[in-house]
Order: structure tokens, then C-alpha cells, then sequence
């Protein structure tokens, strides 16, 4: 066997803005695999946010990507050759490989597609994959948010956040969101959101917060960070809960990113701050997947994909993640 594989990689670590220097591609020949390895064919990959935090030489949840190795990212394939007892040729497997049109797994962390699977593959990397659990279970579950409360998204027109508020909604929750343009907004009070706050034009956060939750706020659902985040602390009820799902405002920081500068609010409220990994339940991936797709079938949630063609736009449709142009779960269509 000899595959071709195109792939982007580390070069030097990015300071800003990523660029083409600091992850050029390159071109490498699968010509054989160990036992116990299989060879993918990806058709799609995941664009997503925490890909920037992994370009890090910082300790994080996951190993900072090494120089030289593949930008590491979620994708969808086929299995084109196996030395592995557990995936045959033909297989079509989701899970954490890279920007690459090829990957060798050794099986971590990759999950079959069931065979009678009716929905689109990229949903598998999308609502039904890494995206649509993380909303799921931050949610129903990490949150512990409960019927009646408030829950105030961030980057609520985003993939995880657009979908967040949905599942809020369906557990009888006033869901508020926060996004960067007029037209998010509109968008996500289609989705059922209660109320929206355009970030770009409103003067006072912490205000605009206060005037969309009356009765103040229960969980604030963090995908930002930043003075987004500072205004949420100002809002939250005693005993509320910040869930710590991202911070996207600070990625391409260069200098040390100061603040939260009212987190003594966590003190005079009695509130909690949560981390969350959405891999804490990769053993429940396959339900909660069943139960998305049953809400996508049923009409109870919608979902928006921003399918990308072309396997070289990889950087540059990441890069639209820092600036907010993107709308939805951002894709990489290889072929």
C-alpha cells in the first residue's frame, strides 16, 4: 500500500494570529502500518476553537501538539486498511487524528459509525460527535441546571452554544444568548432562545445581562471568557454556576491575559465554577448520540454545518473562528 498524505503541521509555535510559516504543509507516504494500526481515509475534519490552546507549549488537557507532528483534530473516514482486531476495511470511524487526508490510529479514542446510521457523515463530527456532546451532557448533566432556571450562553451562535440553548430550552430552562452580530442573534431567538444580546453593540455587558435575566442568572455556559465573562460574574444568583467550557476571546493572546477582575463575586455568592471535558463521558457518547439524533429527527433541534471545501483551506477557515465570521459548526469537506 502506498498512500499519499497531504497534512498540515507544526512547524514553530504561532505567536497571534496562526499562520502559513508556523504551520505549512507537507506531503507524506503511508507505505505501511504496524499490528494493532489501521489507515483512515478522512472525508471530513473539525475546525474547531481549542485546536489554538493545543498549539501551546502549556500543560493543558490534553499534550501541547509537538513540533513537527500534525495539527490534531477530529475527523470522519473510512477505513481503507487494518492491522487492528477491532476495525475491519470499510469501516467508516470517527474520532480525535489531524488535518491531514489520511491517518494512522492505533484505535484511541475512535468510534464506529453504526451501519444503520441515516444521517449525513459530518454529523458525526458535529451534532452527533465532540460538538453536539459537549452541548448534551454541559447541560443536561455538568451544569446542573434544572427546570426554571436561567442559563446565559455564550458565543450562542456558535456549534456548542446554539445547540446548548436548544437542550435548555427542551428541559422547560429561559435560555439567554450572547453573540456578535444582529443577525446571530435573530438567528438563535428562531432557535427558541428567550432573549439575545449583541455584544459588539452594547455599550454595558453587565446592564444588558441584567435587563435580558430579570431574575438573574443560574448557570452562565463560559465558550469565551474575557469581559464577556466578568459582566456573567455581576449576574449570577447565589449559588449559581459558571461552566468552564471555553475562552475563546484569549487564544490568540500573545501577552498574559489579566482578570477575571470580578471573580470575588464566586465568594459573595456562593457559587461555583466547573470545568468540563466533554472525553469525562466518552463512555455515554453512543446514547446521548442516539438521543440528538431522535431530537434532529423529531424536529426538536436544528443544527448548522459551514461545510468548507478543499482540503488546503484548513488555516484559513480556522483563522474565521477568532473573528466571527463563521456561522455554526465550521467543516473541512477533503474531496
Amino acid at each position: 500500500m502506498n498512500y499519499k498524505n497531504k497534512q498540515f503541521y507544526l512547524k514553530t509555535r504561532p505567536q497571534g494570529v496562526v499562520t502559513s510559516e508556523a504551520v505549512p504543509v507537507r506531503e507524506r507516504v503511508i507505505s505501511e502500518i504496524n499490528e494493532g494500526q489501521l489507515v483512515i481515509e478522512n472525508h471530513y475534519i473539525s475546525i474547531d476553537p481549542a485546536i489554538r490552546g493545543w498549539m501551546r507549549d502549556e500543560p493543558s488537557y490534553m499534550p501541547p501538539i509537538e513540533l513537527n507532528e500534525v495539527i490534531r483534530s477530529t475527523t470522519v473516514g473510512t477505513v481503507v486498511e487494518s492491522r487492528h482486531p477491532d476495525y475491519a476495511i470499510g469501516d467508516v470511524v470517527y474520532g480525535v487524528n489531524g488535518w491531514e487526508t489520511y491517518s494512522v490510529s492505533n484505535g484511541y479514542f475512535l468510534t464506529k459509525v453504526p451501519e444503520n446510521n441515516h444521517h449525513p457523515l459530518h454529523y458525526y463530527i458535529g451534532v452527533l460527535g465532540a460538538v453536539g456532546l459537549t452541548a448534551y451532557f454541559g447541560v443536561t448533566d455538568r451544569s446542573g441546571l434544572k427546570k426554571g432556571e436561567t442559563l446565559l450562553m455564550s458565543a450562542a451562535a456558535g456549534a456548542v452554544g446554539s445547540l446548548g440553548g436548544q437542550i435548555a430550552k427542551l428541559m422547560g430552562c429561559r435560555v439567554v444568548g450572547i453573540a456578535g452580530s444582529d443577525d446571530k442573534c435573530e438567528r438563535i431567538k428562531s432557535l427558541g432562545f428567550d432573549d439575545a444580546i449583541n455584544y459588539k453593540t452594547t455599550k454595558d455587558m453587565t446592564s444588558a445581562i441584567k435587563e435580558a435575566c430579570p431574575e438573574g442568572v443560574d448557570v452562565f455556559f463560559d465558550n469565551v471568557g474575557g469581559e464577556i465573562l466578568d459582566a456573567a460574574l455581576m449576574n449570577l444568583n447565589q449559588f449559581g454556576r459558571v461552566l468552564f467550557c471555553g475562552s475563546i476571546s484569549t487564544y490568540n493572546a500573545v501577552d498574559p491575559v489579566p482578570g477575571p477582575y470580578n471573580w470575588w463575586q464566586i465568594l459573595a455568592r456562593s457559587a461555583e465554577v466547573r470545568g468540563f471535558l466533554v472525553s469525562d463521558y466518552f463512555d455515554q457518547f453512543s446514547s446521548a448520540a442516539q438521543t440528538l439524533g431522535g431530537w434532529i429527527d423529531e424536529g426538536k433541534i436544528e443544527f448548522k454545518d459551514e461545510i468548507v471545501e478543499g482540503f488546503d483551506q484548513c488555516l484559513n477557515t480556522f483563522n474565521k473562528l477568532f473573528d466571527g465570521s463563521n456561522q455554526g459548526k465550521t467543516l473541512i469537506k477533503i474531496r
